[in-house]
């Protein structure tokens, strides 16, 4: 009998490069199923329910959370984001490879709802190199990269609670690891 697959989250700061590493990972491995959100914010142009968010209402968010039936959520710039418990659940049981990319709050409480979930970091080479990735971008003002690199401190000083750090030098590189962890091959 194959064991059967556990929940891998993949957390990590700001601009370390996780959906970059997620995005590649997944144009090699199209079968690793990637949880979609739910979110109270308004659907951008071109996104739709259900493949890049599932779109609900405040109410219908609240109704979510009473009921237990989000693994993890988030408020973030005024709207709130959380994991359905159902789905994943689903694609776990039916012996399918599921990841996570959320933030350090997420991955802490994915970790109290679900203890044998593979907490996985994605630590940037260098601090200075997180710095410039992040100014690099050029989109965005001062005082948003100055809370960003605040906010970039306190999740590398967290890294000790996650079971596995992989050091974001190379996106295949990293792909690759984060395939092996999650025993895909």
């Amino acid at each position: 009998m194959t064991e059967r697959p556990r929940l891998t989250v993949l957390s990590g700061p700001s601009g370390v490069g996780k959906s970059t590493v997620v995005a590649h990972m997944r144009t090699v491995h199209p079968e690793v199923w990637l949880s979609v959100s739910a979110t109270t914010r308004r659907p951008r142009p071109g996104e739709r329910d259900g493949v890049h968010y599932f779109f609900v209402s405040d109410d219908e968010f609240d109704k979510l959370i009473a009921n237990g039936e989000l693994l993890e959520w988030a408020e973030f710039a005024g709207n709130r984001y959380g994991t359905p418990r159902g789905a994943v659940q689903e694609r776990l049981e039916a012996g399918e490879p599921v990841l996570l990319e959320i933030d350090l709050q997420g991955a802490r409480l994915v970790r109290e709802s679900m203890a044998d979930a593979q907490l996985v970091f994605l630590a940037p080479p260098s601090w200075d190199e997180l710095v410039r990735r992040l100014t690099g971008r050029g989109t965005e003002a001062a005082d948003v990269i100055e809370r960003r690199l605040a906010a970039a401190r306190v999740e590398l000083a967290a890294e000790s609670e996650f079971d596995t750090t992989l050091v974001n030098t190379s996106v295949e590189d990293v792909a690759r690891e984060l395939l092996a962890l999650m025993k895909v091959s």
